[in-house]
């Protein structure tokens, strides 16, 4: 089976991503790279970005759309966000995505998800939750709690496991994918240093190398989205480089 690879528009970078024009911009070139689809980032939206004129042209394309969204599922008393949840809902099926992305949020003993189900069933979008750079939903602990709660209460909801969000929170991606691997629909592949004590992304060349273990071990047949930083003089051809060597590894 062919790999399936997205490319994130923030990969870009915010300030290249509104000098191009906004993310329809970028929608030509992530179509000229060979990548099967796109992920729309909502905090990078702008007044050239309507969703259905987004949906129009990812479509027209041949390329699939992820919806990521910066705000939580769950709120601080450990409960979702049922409105905030069906307006995103909304806002993925207008621009026609497959999947919508949100981090967790804060987990309590008593998170209940059931009221999630139902507008799950409603709509052909599938949600997965990602571990981000917070405490609250970057560390192993609570994403574990929180996919075991996904398991007993029949919760149809995956994972994104960004490999390296993991290190913001001093947290070894290795053991989190041996614990959330089984739970993994979608991969942002991803690398990082620490340069005079903060932790930078990096492009996959100029890491140590460690990403291709890590992403040994997550599901090879769930879609890859390069989120790492794609810079150069040619941006079509440096995304072009990065989504072979993802088809191929």
């Amino acid at each position: 089976m062919s790999k399936k690879i997205v490319v994130v528009t923030s990969a870009y970078g915010a300030d290249m991503v509104r000098r191009l024009g906004g993310q329809r911009a970028l929608l030509p070139l992530i179509e000229a790279s060979g990548a099967d689809g796109v992920e729309i980032r909502h905090e990078l939206i702008s007044a050239e970005d309507d969703a259905d004129e987004l949906a129009s042209d990812i479509t027209k394309r041949g390329l699939f759309c992820v919806y990521s969204v910066p705000e939580p599922l769950l709120n601080d008393d450990g409960q979702p966000e049922l409105d905030r949840l069906a307006v995103h809902m909304k806002n993925a099926e207008r621009m026609k995505a497959r999947t919508l992305k949100l981090p967790l949020g804060s987990i309590t003993n008593a998170t209940d998800l059931t009221s999630v189900i139902p507008k799950l069933q409603s709509s052909q979008v599938r949600l997965v939750i990602e571990n981000d750079q917070t405490q609250e939903g970057g560390r192993i602990s609570p994403m574990v709690t929180f996919f075991g709660m996904v398991l007993s209460q029949h919760v149809p909801v995956s994972m994104t496991f960004d490999m390296a969000n993991w290190n913001w929170q001093g947290e070894d991606a290795f053991i989190a994918a041996r614990a959330l691997a089984s739970q993994v629909a979608y991969i942002h592949v991803k690398a990082s240093h620490v340069v005079q004590g903060k932790i930078n992304a990096v492009a996959l060349d100029n890491s140590d190398g460690s990403w291709k273990d890590l992403l040994a071990m997550l599901p090879t047949d769930v879609p890859r989205g390069i989120e790492f930083p794609l810079q150069g003089d040619d941006l079509t051809a440096v995304t072009r480089y990065y989504v072979a060597k993802l088809k191929e590894v």
